[in-house]
């Protein structure tokens, strides 16, 4: 599952950054169009509020997977380890029934509803810009379990020991 996992890393890290690279240079030329020919492209707005709902969606589930994202754990941390391994259980159950329930099922759900509506913009249906949420949630939903499993396991710590606990 490591494999998978540090495989999946690499593509969504390559993922994020063309979306990034994309949404630089469509806002640029936006910028360009407007200031310098004086003629605001409609759709390059567009697609830059798309881009970065992708890049957001896709980097968060990125940040996720590395466990880099926001834990108040201070609690827990000064818990025993046994208290400490079933707070992690069950907040990664947590996570994973809210991402399995909104990102996924409403993500598709939405994405369905969505599936025949136009943009005037961009030539594409909102159903597909619609389907970074149902893929994010799949991507999120698999790092959850992975990590559930190595906490579980003992391979990874409940708690992070490099995180802070001093209190003013």
């Amino acid at each position: 599952m490591t494999v998978v996992k540090n495989a999946l890393d690499r593509a969504l890290t390559w993922v994020c950054v063309a979306l990034f690279a994309a949404l630089v240079l469509d806002v640029t030329w936006q910028v360009f169009a407007r200031q310098v020919l004086d003629s605001p492209s409609a759709w390059s707005e567009e697609l830059a509020k798309y881009l970065f709902i992708w890049l957001g969606l896709f980097g968060a589930a990125l940040v996720f997977g590395e466990r880099g994202h926001i834990a108040v754990d201070i609690a827990v941390a000064r818990a025993p380890g046994r208290v400490q391994l079933v707070a992690s259980v069950l907040a990664q159950l947590a996570i994973l029934a809210f991402t399995l329930l909104t990102l996924v099922w409403g993500g598709y759900r939405i994405s369905a509803l969505a599936w025949d509506q136009t943009l005037t913009g961009l030539p594409v249906n909102v159903g597909w810009l619609y389907l970074a949420l149902p893929l994010a949630g799949v991507l999120t939903a698999f790092y959850t379990v992975y990590h559930l499993i190595r906490i579980i396991t003992g391979a990874e710590l409940a708690v992070d020991p490099d995180a802070e606990l001093e209190i003013s």
